[in-house]
């Protein structure tokens, strides 16, 4: 499948926000989202496969593709866009099996050794971080900086690279700049109940004028 990678990944989490997943990923669509992730790290898996078939019934209805955070069962149930795995989840290779050449595959890499490998797997999108300090999880990985994340861009080729892990309106930017294509988003984002649609709005906004990448 491809399609314009956008320069705003937004991630729901309803650790940080009250809203539910369903409800957050309506104020992200509103403020410019094609592409969501759906993210729930405490959940049961019965409780994230009632959120989630909720928020993809709105998804689909109004163009939005929805990526399923860890869960390749539920991404295959449902038969949402795609999985965003982490290293301890089901490997890549077995996603790609069950999902089908069509679905989206992303992939979380956190030092140059883990991208290097990641390159080789049958995934769609590379994602690395933490770029900057993060409070987004429990147990969060060294930060790796931008300094690192260039040096990623080379490592991942004509592979999509989404940065993630405190970024916010004082560094997209720089971010883009480093050779990040997009920059995925949690915590600025959710902060504000009552501003979801505005916050992604206004990243869209800063990060206009970047050459979007394909995927």
């Amino acid at each position: 499948m491809k399609f314009e990678f956008p320069k705003i990944y937004p991630i729901t989490d309803t650790v940080i926000s009250p809203l539910s997943p369903l409800e957050q990923l309506k104020e992200m669509a509103a403020g410019g989202a094609a592409l969501i992730q759906l993210r729930e790290k405490r959940a049961s898996a019965g409780q994230f496969f009632d959120a989630a078939r909720q928020a993809l019934d709105h998804a689909r209805a109004n163009g939005v593709r929805v990526i399923i955070n860890d869960r390749v069962d539920i991404a295959l149930l449902l038969k949402a866009n795609g999985v965003h795995l982490g290293q301890n989840d089901l490997p890549p290779v077995h996603a790609r099996r069950l999902l089908g050449e069509d679905a989206i595959i992303g992939y979380s890499t956190h030092s140059l050794s883990q991208a290097e490998e990641a390159v080789k797997l049958p995934i769609d999108y590379l994602a690395f971080g933490p770029i900057f300090p993060t409070s987004t999880k429990d147990d969060p990985d060294p930060v790796v900086g931008l300094e690192l994340l260039a040096e990623i861009r080379q490592v991942a080729g004509n592979l999509p690279l989404i940065a993630i892990g405190g970024i916010d309106e004082t560094n997209l930017a720089a971010v883009l700049a480093a050779g990040a294509d997009s920059a995925a988003v949690i915590r600025t984002v959710l902060a504000d109940r009552d501003g979801i649609e505005r916050k992604v709005r206004s990243l869209f906004a800063l990060g206009a004028g970047q050459n979007a990448s394909n995927v």
